[in-house]
């Protein structure tokens, strides 16, 4: 077999025998395999094992269309699939701290990058370029709007600042290699949600009510063999997604023509469109009567699209890319840490849950990409939770990501 890989079936099979591997070992009653997976998150092995298969030079992802299709296709879908059965008044039930964890997130993104300008000048003031159009600041900037909006405000930060190519190519690089490894710690949360809640001391009152609700709609004994239900709830989820794509094709190009400024807002993005229509026509389904195809299994087809996603995150991982741009990652590492400690300190202070904390990160960091999958990992249904609050990154993700800027080019 010639190596890496390219052919997208042969590493989608590969990633399907590793998702096997993974959960047929986190089930297995040999006492090695349980002692392995009390330390050892099975979620964060279906991240991190396809980046490693990626790392090594087994599979080439670098033209792959997997990525593509997972997040365009089985996102949508499960994050319907995820809805349909979400009993929305408990949902409001959860409060203001999911607000207030979120906000804290972006500031934590505001304020750790001059932090970390200021940290790093110190150490090593060679590496921060404090002027001119390789300006160490103004790529940064670019980060500052991927952390707390998105795509959309990063590429606005490149405009407003006029960021050089370069710099541009290879801040991005460093962008995706600190997401992934904070992705990957708050997977690993994910699986020792209960012991972290225990150390914060946080009142999980509300969260328990709504987890015990969505539970109670639930059928635990769903079986692929009702063909009937199987193909209804497929129809359901990718025909609501094709109805999403239908009408994301035209809302974003009307955005783009008529309101070019609003791309701040991310309205002229297809994604999110996408990924808001069908979020919102799978809460509007919970109403109905499609309801009752939360007991026929919704939610578990949707953590399996779910996981299949997060396999093919996991294989974009270049793990080895860490040690390259050193400089860059040092200074990205420590805002990344200070965005992770402030959330921690009010987190405890206000006794929220791990779940506000990790979503509430992710809904800046992440986007609406990520945030549903790191709330779905903690509960499925509770996936919209981590849509709606990635809405207010993106809402302020232009004007957080320029007073970043301008914050660390004062320091640099």
């Amino acid at each position: 077999m010639q190596l890496p890989i390219t052919n997208d079936a042969v590493i989608f099979g590969i990633l399907l025998l590793i998702l096997a591997g993974i959960f047929h070992t986190s089930s297995s009653e040999k006492k090695y395999w349980k002692n392995f997976y009390k330390f050892v998150p099975a979620l964060l092995l279906c991240y991190f094992i396809p980046g490693i298969v990626n790392s090594i030079g087994i599979i080439s992802v670098e033209n792959s269309n997997l990525y593509y299709v997972a997040s365009r296709y089985l996102l949508p879908t499960s994050l319907v699939l995820f809805t349909i059965g979400v009993d929305f008044r408990s949902i409001l039930k959860l409060g203001p701290k999911a607000i207030t964890m979120t906000l804290t997130g972006t500031i934590g993104v505001i304020v750790g990058g001059p932090i970390a300008i200021l940290i790093v000048s110190v150490i090593s003031p060679d590496i921060i370029i404090g002027s001119g159009p390789e300006a160490t600041w103004k790529g940064l900037s670019t980060i500052a709007g991927s952390w707390i909006g998105g795509g959309a405000n990063q590429t606005a930060m490149k405009e407003v600042f006029q960021v050089s190519d370069s710099v541009f190519s290879a801040i991005i690089a460093i962008d995706v290699l600190t997401y992934s490894v904070w992705f990957a710690i708050l997977l690993y949360g994910a699986g020792i949600n209960d012991k972290i809640n225990k150390y914060l001391k946080a009142d999980t009152t509300s969260l328990e009510i709504v987890q015990k609700s969505l539970e109670g709609n639930s059928n635990n004994k769903f079986s692929l063999s009702n063909i009937n239900d199987l193909i209804k709830l497929l129809a359901i989820g990718f025909g609501v997604t094709a109805m999403a794509h239908f009408l994301a094709d035209i809302i974003a190009p009307f955005f783009e023509q008529n309101f070019p400024e609003l791309s701040k807002f991310s309205l002229t993005s297809k994604f999110f469109w996408m990924v808001i229509l069908a979020t919102t026509s799978g809460l509007l389904l919970s109403f109905t009567r499609f309801r009752k195809y939360e007991s026929k299994g919704a939610s578990k087809i949707g953590s399996l699209f779910l996981y299949i996603l997060i396999a093919t995150i996991g294989m974009k991982m270049e793990i080895l890319g860490f040690f390259k741009n050193f400089d860059l990652l040092l200074i990205t590492s420590i805002w990344i840490t200070f965005h992770a400690v402030l959330l921690i300190v009010v987190g405890r202070i206000i006794k929220a849950p791990f779940f506000f904390i990790a979503v509430g990160s992710q809904a800046n960091i992440g986007g609406a990409a990520s945030a549903p999958i790191v709330a779905a990992a903690i509960h499925p249904s509770l996936a919209t939770v981590g849509v709606l609050l990635a809405v207010v990154g993106y809402a302020s993700g232009t004007y957080g990501a320029w007073l970043c800027a301008i914050l660390m080019s004062l320091v640099s």
